[in-house]
């Protein structure tokens, strides 16, 4: 977890698919439970997909999830960016040949 504003950082004791764990994080407490529930939310939905209802298999394939979730974020941000880039570049072009030609003095 990434460190909060003040720079402080508490220990948390939290429950992750029944694993008592103490975080330590910079987030505010709201912010830490919504990240466990979310992470919890993931590996209990995980676990029916493990034949041997392995916890650990469990978290492995929400990390992979979460992995291609992520994934698949860049992959659509970057293409909006893209867009918006070439949008821009686009109304640039417009505008400037929209304006007078440049008179440019070149001293000897």
């Amino acid at each position: 977890m990434s460190q909060g504003q003040s720079g402080t950082k508490a220990i948390y004791e939290v429950v992750i698919a029944g694993i008592p764990l103490k975080l330590k994080s910079g987030h505010d407490p709201k912010k830490v439970k919504q990240l466990v529930a979310f992470v919890d939310n993931k590996v209990q939905q995980a676990l029916p997909a493990t034949k041997s209802g392995s916890i650990q298999n469990a978290a492995l394939l929400a990390a992979l999830n979460l992995a291609e979730e992520l994934f698949e974020l860049k992959e659509r941000a970057l293409d909006q960016l893209e867009k918006v880039e070439r949008k821009a570049q686009r109304t640039l072009t417009e505008l400037e040949s929209a304006l007078p030609p440049r008179v440019v003095a070149l001293d000897n």
